[in-house]
């Protein structure tokens, strides 16, 4: 059997070898043609209906920088800044003419500054060059630009063209592997591989911002609501942990033995 298309009322994790037998799982007697993923995403958005992109901006070039500065960053770090930034520079071709130390007072509160002026200088000279001040929507023009890697391309493609796309940031990575939706070692590249097969394309735009704001507000990396969730049952939170502190003392004796 496909592993897209098991009873979910087993719940086995994406790639999980033993099922969750509870009769009151997440989901009773679904489908066979619902997605293990699926049933997640419409839980969360039970929770979430209203889930959508938390940076403001006007424009697909403010998306992108918006994006870009998000880096390390907390998205409401980066709306402190971005309304006098986008005063001052409001579309590529005002900020192309502008030197990354024009624009670093304007981003200085938030991390990684310096390295971010300089990207999004670069970033607004290279549109005006190659796209006449347009923002791309082709991924590989995109990550061709500087400053933007494929996190960052997916969410300008999801929110400004509407094109199906699945960013994966910490909070999506965090809850794809408590919820069994990837493993543990999974790099980045592969979680977004297993949440597309997982969860059906119609969603992947939706289901971006409902996992983000499930990892922001609900499930965090710290103090998750883990009495109020519904997934209690399938939560691999604690083997999640366990596997990480094996990893760090594996690494750390990789470290010794190498020093």
């Amino acid at each position: 059997m496909n592993e897209d298309n098991r009873q979910t009322a087993a719940l086995p994790g994406a790639d999980a070898d033993q099922a969750t037998p509870d009769s009151d799982s997440l989901v009773q007697t679904p489908s066979k043609s619902t997605r293990y993923g699926d049933e997640i995403i419409h839980e969360i958005e039970k929770i979430f209906p209203d889930a959508e992109c938390e940076l403001h901006h006007e424009s697909p070039f403010q998306l992108l920088v918006a994006v870009a500065l998000s880096a390390q960053t907390t998205d409401a770090a980066v709306n402190k800044v971005t309304p006098a930034l986008f005063a001052a520079y409001p579309n590529a071709d005002a900020m192309s003419r502008a030197e990354p130390a024009d624009l670093e007072p304007y981003i200085q509160t938030i991390g990684l500054y310096r390295t971010k002026a300089k990207n999004i200088a670069a970033l607004a000279r290279e549109l005006e060059d190659k796209y006449q001040g347009q923002v791309p929507s082709n991924r590989k023009q995109l990550e061709a630009l500087p400053g933007v890697g494929r996190k960052t391309a997916n969410v300008v493609r999801s929110v400004a063209f509407d094109i199906p796309s699945f960013a994966v940031d910490t909070h999506v990575d965090r809850i794809s592997k408590r919820l069994g939706l990837a493993r543990p070692q999974d790099s980045v590249e592969k979680v977004e591989e297993k949440l597309k097969r997982k969860i059906s394309r119609d969603l992947w735009n939706r289901a971006h911002h409902e996992m983000i704001f499930f990892g922001r507000y609900f499930c965090t990396a710290r103090n998750p609501r883990c009495a109020d969730c519904p997934f209690g049952r399938i939560c691999r939170k604690e083997k999640l942990e366990v596997w990480k502190q094996a990893e760090k003392k594996r690494l750390k004796s990789q470290r010794d033995t190498n020093g």
